[in-house]
């Protein structure tokens, strides 16, 4: 079945306001962001999403966040996103905050029909009692708080039940993709984007490559075309941020102003000397 849709606003465009979004990525790295720039022209609002965390101010989900559209964050990281915390602080956004771990396997876990599962991450701290503010009021008070979760104990150590995550819609990014829907991911893309697939009712892929039915090794495959209901190709004119970049200068530079610095040194200390 050739799942290749002509557009990305075609791929979104029967997403509903209120929807549940699965969306891929981390930071910046491997973001769907054409689906997201075309959900940005779309009309859909009130929009609940989990991802590991919403863009930066002017990028990716942070897109959306400006323009008021989503509702409700389920994330394990606020990020560089000074409006995200804005609005979370000023009661206009509703945050669940999730150990990574924890919503990588709720996502996992919903993708394979697996409705809870139990993890010692959060035992002992207010994941387990409760009462982390997932929404402020305009005065300052929580508004709406988590609730307790279940505890058991198995050998010995205690455990908390989380339960699984489903999406209505998944939009996610491959390095390539088929048109039977067979995705690659390349290197830390291969993150949230396979669990955030899996968990959706209908899965969207943006690839940034699309290959006939057959190129792509079997052996190749991360996530089978089975999961994915639509395939665009992403618009190669967006560029591909960095959302930090810690990354030290060429090599030379430093070891030219290293031995500078050395010269420099050596020859004031002889002076005094």
């Amino acid at each position: 079945m050739d799942k290749v849709v002509e557009s990305a606003a075609r791929a979104v465009s029967d997403i509903p306001d209120d929807a549940v979004l699965a969306v891929g990525g981390f930071g910046l790295c491997g973001i769907p962001s054409t689906l997201i720039g075309a959900l940005v022209q779309g009309g859909a609002s009130g929009l609940r999403v989990v991802s590991n965390n919403c863009g930066v101010d002017d990028w990716g989900l942070g897109l959306l966040l400006a323009a008021g559209r989503i509702a409700r964050m389920t994330s394990s990281y606020v990020g560089e996103n000074k409006e995200f915390a804005r609005r979370y602080l000023a009661g206009e956004l509703e945050v669940e905050l999730t150990p990574q771990g924890t919503l990588a396997e709720r996502l996992r876990a919903g993708g394979a029909g697996i409705p809870a599962f139990y993890t010692p991450a959060g035992v002992g701290t207010q994941v387990e009692e409760g009462g982390l503010p997932w929404r402020y009021s305009p005065d300052g008070g929580v508004a709406v708080a988590s609730p307790p979760k279940s505890v058991k104990e198995f050998g010995g150590r205690r455990y908390l039940l989380e339960e699984a995550i489903t999406a209505d819609f998944a939009l996610v990014r491959a390095a390539v993709a088929d048109r039977h829907g067979n995705c690659v991911f390349h290197a830390a893309a291969r993150n949230f984007n396979p669990l955030c697939a899996t968990a959706g009712r209908v899965t969207v892929v943006e690839a940034e490559r699309v290959v006939e039915p057959g190129e792509l090794s079997p052996d190749a495959v991360h996530l089978p075309g089975v999961y994915v209901d639509r395939v665009v190709a992403a618009d190669p004119s967006l560029d591909k941020r960095v959302e930090r970049r810690t990354v030290r200068g060429p090599r030379t530079a430093i070891t030219t102003a290293t031995a500078t610095a050395t010269a420099t040194a050596t020859a004031t200390v002889a002076e005094e000397n």
